[in-house]
């Protein structure tokens, strides 16, 4: 094993374990201040529920052989409690122990990005229940789709979108945003709108520091996130390190600029958004085009992104945070227009339409959008359907208008905030 790329996987693993208190400042600074600590509980538990499944079953479900050579589902019991990673692989280019751990934390950012659309109005066991149900049978199977590649000499066979169909996605636009962005979408339908929604005062938005500090955060992982896929300190994570930073300044700039054609101003909370709906964007991009073809998508992202947000009000779904706006339109943009920006000259050594490459790149990349945004939806909107019915969704309205903190965790963020509670009183959330 080459010690600079186990040095380096160990630290973009570190990078993504960042990312989870970045998601969770960054949403919870952009709910009230009687709701940012189920915000926080909310990523910070969905990620822990997620990787107890992973070093259970999770990681045989997407990365064992696949079951009957379909390309649809690890095996589940191939690495069941992960014992087979204690032993060392001499010709492996990492430890399979470090692999496990560091697609741990795609699961479980994954899964804590969809809490972004029941913010305020879910009850904590309901979605830890969602989180465990949602990551098995949604994004064990998906990543196995997307991230397990078939062995060189056939001896194991992985998911059909990388090794069959062929789609490029370098990180994760389809596995991970796509996936989330659809998931929170059938979420927030399920769940219905917030009280008072579209304008009630408690879903305003408390500390737009706390939003920028945990997108700077979030920025600062998603490096590990994108380079740290090429899973080797050379040429292929350098280019997705330089295109990941690129693009990310771009949908910035892109998002402010239309603000201020639209609005007047440019917001701090656009900025955030704009450079946030840029990363998702790039992430299955980074390792198929060059820094120019990095800064189109950040631009495209930033813009498309910046406009998409308003959907939520136009079709009347409360996307509380703006999930959908953000991480699914991000993650269909970047993935789709691989297929017009790819060069072979990047470390995926694909063209695209603007390349010479014709159609048939675009024509992949479609076909593996839509195959994971049906299942996505159709499996994740059962899930909440079901649950709804056995044990309830939603929070009591009285909870969710004076703030869910003391419903659910029995504590307030803020000494202004603090309520008096009856010792023993039943929790409702």
């Amino acid at each position: 094993m080459n010690s600079g790329d186990v040095a380096w996987i160990l630290a973009a693993s570190a990078l993504l374990c960042i990312m989870i208190p970045g998601l969770a400042l960054f949403y919870g600074g952009m709910v009230g201040s009687r709701r940012i600590l189920n915000m926080m509980m909310m990523c910070f538990g969905g990620m822990s529920i997620v990787a107890v499944l992973w070093a259970v079953f999770g990681y045989s479900m997407v990365f064992g052989n696949s079951i009957a050579g379909a390309g649809l589902l690890g095996g589940i019991t191939e690495y069941f409690g992960m014992e087979q990673l204690l032993t060392e692989d001499p010709n492996a280019p990492i430890p399979a122990a470090l692999f496990a751990a560091f697609q741990l934390f795609f699961a479980g950012i994954t899964t804590a990005i969809i809490a972004g659309a029941a913010a305020g109005r879910m009850k904590f066991r309901a979605w830890m229940t969602f989180a465990a149900l949602w990551a098995t049978l949604v994004y064990f199977p998906v990543a196995h789709w997307v991230f397990a590649f078939s062995s060189a000499d056939g001896s194991v066979t992985g998911g059909w979108i990388v090794n069959s169909l062929k789609a490029v996605d370098f990180a994760g636009g389809t596995a991970v945003h796509m996936n989330a962005g659809i998931a929170a979408l059938a979420l927030a339908l399920v769940l219905g709108r917030s009280a008072g929604w579209p304008k009630s005062e408690h879903t305003k938005p408390h500390s737009r520091p706390l939003v920028l500090v945990g997108a700077g955060l979030l920025w600062a992982g998603w490096f590990g996130f994108n380079a740290g896929s090429a899973l080797t300190a050379g040429q292929s994570a350098s280019v997705v390190f330089l295109n990941t930073a690129v693009a990310a300044c771009t949908g910035l700039l892109a998002w402010a600029l239309v603000e201020r054609i639209r609005l007047g101003s440019a917001s701090s909370m656009g900025a955030a958004s704009g450079l946030i709906s840029a990363l998702v964007a790039i992430t299955p991009a980074c390792g198929a085009v060059s820094p120019l073809g990095a800064l189109a998508i950040g631009l495209i992202a930033g813009a498309v992104c910046s406009l998409a947000i308003e959907l939520k009000f136009r079709m009347g779904f409360d996307d509380s945070l703006d999930v959908v706006g953000v991480h699914l339109v991000g993650g269909i943009l970047g993935t789709l227009l691989i297929g017009f920006f790819a060069t072979d000259a990047a470390p995926n050594k694909v063209n695209g339409l603007f390349y010479g490459g014709g159609f048939e790149l675009l024509g992949i990349q479609t076909v593996a959008t839509l195959a994971v945004l049906a299942y996505s939806f159709v499996v994740t909107w059962v899930i909440a359907k079901v649950l709804n019915v056995i044990m309830g969704l939603r929070v009591h309205e009285a909870d969710e208008l004076r703030g869910i903190d003391i419903a659910a965790h029995s504590e307030a963020a803020y000494l202004s905030d603090e309520e008096p509670v009856e010792l023993g009183s039943p929790r409702r959330a």
